[in-house]
């Protein structure tokens, strides 16, 4: 992973110096709210409904067991003793005082971390694959280009006030696990005729305008890449709106203006810009892939895992849900859950923290990733120590065999946190995931990813649920709507509003209506949810949801 140079060190050193400094201003009352929160966006620092909330950036989702140790040692010191993962690939901690934030980020900076970028109109933190560099479909690692690409924008003098956030996901497998198409850039690694390149969309988001982005160019060499990213951005802060921010994403640019006057303006803009990339950025991205070299696997026998198999009920389940394949036969990608069923989706303690990366020292070649699914990874695991791995996760509560399966929740923190939020998201999460525990049926729906946003914002990433619900407001009221068929993957799609929404009381009857109704309607035991419904569409579901109404209109 990338280690910082002499040069990042400084730089951090210098950026926490300043916000210690306008921190004490806002203590002593030098500086009002309003004149200090433009300051403490550009160092991730929010002020939430209850408390300051901080947001560390995790680039690329990728962690040393060294930098997930402190992340605990700040949640236990500086917070109530849990951090929460988020969409982003980034850690929150929700209870931070004031006072103790430049020491947050001290800390941080201690293990070549910190929280700039995480907030504000500016190129947040590049997220990836959460499988890369182990993925046994993967084209090439993208975190190599990611860390350039973080690079490059880090206080990039031109984009520090985008009209509005700018998000750039990286994926470089065919199966899309970094919901490319929906981010403002979306990079997918391709080859072609023995070249590595890029696949170039932009223009997808969700929020409340929900659009699927478009490809703007079908492969970008490497030595392009940067000055290809450079002319978007600059189309887009010049065209993008500021009269509203609203309208103000690139999705609404692309779309108002259309892909091909975006290409023409691109292409303008690059041909102006590209003589002033002389090879240094290519230079970098050389250094860069050195400090991505694959660990050294180690060769040893993989009769305990195959025992354990066989002859633990327990350890097979968690096997067939929490493994993926590696690209070496021997090794597997761990995901660890942060799903256990009532708990609060992404939440870790701070002794959970620590516990994964003692394991990830121990069995992982000292490799963490965090995944915009707000589950944690250990990319590169040899099969002979799954069954001791396993054991240790279920000391910690961390060993919950759900993922991918309707337990696996993607939920915002909702109005028990956000104070953009409309409804709560983390109650329903726990009730929807305690309620298919209790009916043993998970396992027999198979997979089925919901995702809850508390408010329009979606950052519960919604409108891409194979069951989105979205909660809102209605006179007072908690009010979900329900959409289906949604979709983050290379066959990206924005789920069907299903009709009316549901009270808090009705929603998890709702989903439990709708989860039944599925296993009636699939053709057979092998077809997803998703499969039966892009085969019958939403009338059947519909149908399900609103028996009422059924009833009625018969």
């Amino acid at each position: 992973m990338y280690s910082y140079t002499e040069f990042d060190d400084a730089f951090i050193a210098e950026r926490n110096a300043q916000f210690r400094a306008q921190v004490e201003r806002r203590i002593d009352g030098s500086l009002t709210e309003d004149e200090f929160k433009p300051l403490r966006l550009m160092n991730g620092l929010y002020l939430q409904l209850h408390a300051y909330m901080l947001r560390v950036a995790i680039p690329y989702g990728t962690l040393s067991s060294r930098q997930m140790h402190k992340l605990a040692d700040i949640a236990a010191k500086w917070d109530k003793g849990y951090g929460h993962f988020t969409t982003r690939q980034n850690i929150q901690y929700n209870w931070p005082q004031l006072r103790d934030v430049p020491d947050m980020l001290d800390a941080l900076a201690e293990v070549n971390m910190h929280a700039i970028q995480t907030s504000g109109n500016t190129i947040r933190n590049v997220t990836a694959d959460h499988f890369a560099g182990a993925a046994a479909d993967e084209i090439a690692d993208p975190r190599p280009v990611a860390e350039l690409i973080r690079q490059w924008s880090t206080d990039h003098p031109e984009f520090q006030f985008l009209p509005r956030k700018f998000k750039v996901a990286v994926s470089g497998a065919p199966h899309d696990r970094a919901v490319t198409k929906a981010h403002d850039i979306g990079l997918q690694i391709v080859e072609k005729d023995g070249e590595i390149g890029y696949q170039v969309i932009v223009g997808g988001g969700l929020g409340r305008t929900p659009m699927i982005g478009k490809v703007l160019y079908d492969f970008v060499s490497s030595e392009d890449l940067l000055p290809t990213l450079e002319a978007i951005v600059s189309v887009y802060n010049l065209l993008g709106r500021r009269d509203n921010k609203y309208k103000a994403r690139i999705k609404i640019t692309v779309h108002e203006n259309g892909i091909d006057d975006i290409r023409a303006r691109v292409d303008a803009r690059y041909a102006l810009i590209r003589p002033q990339f002389t090879g240094v950025d290519q230079q970098m991205l050389s250094r860069i892939e050195a400090d991505f070299a694959s660990p050294t696997f180690k060769t040893a026998p993989t009769d305990a895992y195959t025992a354990a198999y066989d002859s633990d009920p327990v350890f097979k389940s968690w096997a067939d849900t929490n493994l993926t394949d590696h690209r070496d036969p021997s090794y597997a990608i761990v995901s660890i859950s942060l799903k256990a069923h009532g708990k609060t989706p992404g939440d870790a303690t701070a002794e959970q923290m620590h516990r994964m990366a003692e394991l990830a020292a121990e069995y992982g070649h000292d490799e963490l990733r965090i995944s915009h699914e707000q589950n944690v990874i250990l990319p590169h695991v040899h099969r002979g120590d799954l069954p001791a791995l396993h054991a240790a996760l279920k000391e910690v509560g961390l060993a919950t065999a759900n993922i991918g399966l309707i337990s696996d929740i993607i939920a915002c923190p909702g109005m028990d946190y956000c104070a953009l939020a409309t409804a709560r998201s983390i109650p329903i999460a726990q009730e929807i995931a305690t309620r298919f525990d209790e009916l043993k049926l998970e396992h027999d729906v198979g997979p089925l990813k919901i995702k809850i946003s508390g408010c329009i914002n979606a950052c519960g990433h919604h409108h891409v649920g194979h069951i989105g619900i979205l909660g809102l407001d209605r006179a007072g009221v908690e009010n979900y709507q329900i959409t289906l068929g949604g979709d983050g993957t290379e066959n990206a799609a924005i789920g069907e509003r299903a009709g009316p929404g549901f009270s808090a009381d009705d929603i998890i009857p709702a989903i439990e209506r709708l989860v039944k109704g599925y296993l009636d309607l699939r053709s057979d035991a092998g077809e997803t949810f998703l499969q039966t419904y892009r085969r019958l569409g939403l009338a059947p579901f519909k149908a399900v949801l609103y028996p009422e109404a059924q009833a009625n209109a018969a």
